[in-house]
């Protein structure tokens, strides 16, 4: 008959080499898990200013979905973040990503006129603007005469906050191939937090 395994036998502590290997391998695959989360499938912004107020507020903290246009496409009405393109005006910041909503897809027409946006001819319903919004023309006018097209392949952008936003009406329209996502929920402040 086999004699039974001691104490000792059963209860052997690994050692410190493999304890020590065993951590750097979680630790290790946690930073890769990650680094593909953030590269590939969502990642964190924060609001820089106010030009989508009151929607979102200088500081508040939303989440990107980056796969939400390989798998569909953009929306009127969403909330993207896009690469700033080279028409955007520098006043001496590093920020590197812009976040409007889209108010114009490839073929459409903007004439924004009395206030108001219209698009292929019909006043587009912004109920996510307050009250009382009046949206003017900026450096780009897009008038009854001569209205906005928005080529194939990109999109016309404008932050919720009408009155202090470059956005289309100032830099043009947005390549679709610049978009980093679409945001889809504000994680901070915890008072506000919830979807898009």
């Amino acid at each position: 008959m086999a004699d039974e395994p001691t104490d000792e036998q059963v209860h052997r502590p690994p050692s410190k080499t493999r304890s020590t290997v065993e951590w750097i391998v979680v630790i290790g695959g946690a930073v890769i898990v990650a680094f593909i989360i953030k590269t590939f499938v969502m990642q964190a912004f924060f609001i820089p200013s106010g030009s989508m107020e009151p929607t979102l507020a200088v500081d508040d903290r939303v989440l990107v979905n980056k796969l939400s246009y390989r798998f569909g496409e953009p929306e009127r009405g969403d909330i993207v973040v896009f690469a700033r393109p080279e028409t955007s005006p520098r006043t001496g910041d590093d920020i590197e990503d812009l976040i409007k909503r889209i108010v114009g897809l490839p073929g459409d027409s903007i004439v924004i006129e009395n206030g108001k946006v219209a698009v292929n001819g019909a006043v587009l319903d912004e109920a996510y603007l307050p009250a009382g919004t009046v949206t003017q023309n900026g450096i780009l006018p897009c008038t009854a005469a001569a209205p906005c097209e928005v080529p194939e392949g990109e999109i016309f952008v404008m932050g919720d906050n009408r009155g202090n936003s470059q956005d289309s009406r100032y830099i043009g329209t947005i390549e679709e191939s610049t978009i980093v996502g679409e945001a889809f929920v504000r994680i901070w402040p915890l008072s506000r937090a919830g979807g898009l």
